[in-house]
């Protein structure tokens, strides 16, 4: 046998370290820490926890039945907005969740025992939520946002499962999704579930106060928060190195809610995240809309005020990360459309005159309500102005008490007359002026078929 020179040897060694630093590189990119780690390991199990219990309803609800407390818990996890298509029938499925690779739907979750989850027992009903797992054994997308309920107690889950049973049954035929192979196969799910779904209960951390718990326990296990607000990794899993950095999700950008000063909510006060979660809307700060607007008219406005304290309370301690998005610019634009910034876009300034100068002003400061003030407000501060054009294409229908709703324009107006009119509106009343084309918005569209 021929003796291996020491030069070829070498080489051997450095494509061989080389090669474990690029798999130890990639593991690190993609197994990340989990939504929890940043607090530290300071934890134990629910039993051992001595103070107020942080999982479960509000203390005025703790003695209810298992209906009302399920009614409660569903609302805050957010459950109807994604299976209940708009003028559907409650929990009945049917939404579509436009992807790269094909579309998927939400399911039937009504008590129907052909087309719904009628017949799943205690123990399927907690395999789906919990680990993303269907009675038949199929596995379910991260659509479903069970890497989060899976920190959510089995009282809790079964609670949810007793008040979906409690409303009148569905019959609704799920549609099929039109995912494109490989990503059709379910299967697969089988090696990211492994990777990526901790398959763990909610655990109390004791270096913490009772407050914090609690609203570690409503951001993490019921209300999701950073499936919007958290980037993904290669894998599709939550990249919780950059915790709440901001994302976008559903056509949607979901900003940055760290204690970032400058791109987060650092700046904000306590009741200035109060009232935009509770309400929609915070001073000088913005109203929320799209994804973000159902969530708080369907789940966050649904909620005791202590728990929104309390979520609060959890933000607060986010870690700061910087994002891309500059400083907010929150002076109003001038008077005429003659003066400040975007003059020279006719097309933008066109469209404004027509469909928004009435409501939102040439000041971007409304006289007829602040929910329609847009100076300050971080949609227009967005150079990229995706939420501004998906705001004139959508709207902000609000089901909230006393909100205030904007009209659809998509139909309205060309893909060029909303790309202009969003250029328009982030170089008047922003910080700099966004270059939106036909198509970016085309495919804005594409992203919100839901």
């Amino acid at each position: 046998m021929r003796h291996m020179s020491p030069a070829r040897r070498v080489a051997i060694i450095v494509v061989a370290a080389v090669a474990i630093v690029a798999i130890g590189v990639a593991a690190w990119l993609v197994f990340g820490p989990g939504p929890l780690a940043f607090a530290g390991n300071s934890t134990v199990a629910l039993a051992d926890y001595h103070e107020a219990n942080p999982t479960g309803v509000p203390a005025d609800l703790a003695k209810a039945d298992a209906i009302r407390r399920g009614e409660y818990l569903a609302k805050a996890a957010d459950c109807m907005v994604c299976h209940t298509t708009p003028g559907g029938e409650a929990y009945a499925g049917g939404l579509a969740f436009p992807l790269p690779f094909g579309t998927l739907y939400s399911t039937n979750i009504t008590s129907d025992k052909e087309t719904g989850i009628g017949n799943y027992t205690d123990q399927d009903f907690l395999n789906a939520v919990q680990r993303g797992i269907r009675k038949d054994g199929a596995r379910l997308y991260p659509a479903m946002t069970y890497t989060s309920y899976t920190f959510m107690t089995d009282a809790d889950a079964l609670a949810i499962k007793a008040y979906l049973f409690s409303l009148p049954a569905v019959h609704r035929p799920n549609q099929d999704d039109t995912l494109l192979f490989p990503f059709n196969q379910r299967w697969g799910m089988i090696f990211w579930s492994w990777a990526f779904n901790p398959n763990t209960r909610f655990a109390p951390n004791t270096a913490k106060c009772a407050e914090w718990n609690r609203g570690a326990y409503i951001a993490e296990a019921l209300a999701h928060c950073g499936d919007c607000h958290t980037p993904r990794n290669l894998a599709f899993a939550l990249d919780n190195r950059r915790k709440f950095s901001g994302a976008v999700a559903a056509g949607w950008r979901a900003y940055n809610i760290t204690a970032d000063k400058a791109t987060g909510i650092g700046a904000w006060s306590d009741d200035e995240i109060f009232a935009y979660l509770a309400k929609g809307h915070a001073m000088g700060r913005g109203t929320a809309s799209g994804p973000m607007g159902e969530a708080v008219d369907r789940s966050f406005s649904q909620m005791a005020p202590a728990d929104i304290r309390a979520l609060v309370t959890y933000l607060r301690s986010i870690p700061a990360v910087a994002s891309s998005e500059p400083a907010t610019i929150a002076a109003p634009a001038p008077t005429s459309p003659k003066e400040g910034g975007a003059v020279a876009d006719a097309l933008g300034r066109r469209v404004f005159a027509q469909a928004c100068a009435s409501c939102h002003s040439w000041t971007g400061v409304s006289a007829l309500s602040p929910v329609a003030t847009i100076s300050g407000s971080r949609a227009v501060n967005d150079p990229t102005a995706t939420n501004v054009a998906q705001i004139v294409i959508s709207g902000t229908q609000r089901f909230s008490p006393g909100a205030m709703s904007m009209p659809a324009f998509g139909s309205t107006y060309t893909d060029s007359e909303i790309a202009a009119v969003a250029n328009y509106v982030t170089g008047r009343f922003g910080s700099a002026a966004s270059k939106l084309t036909a198509k970016d918005v085309a495919d804005l569209r594409g992203q919100t078929a839901r």
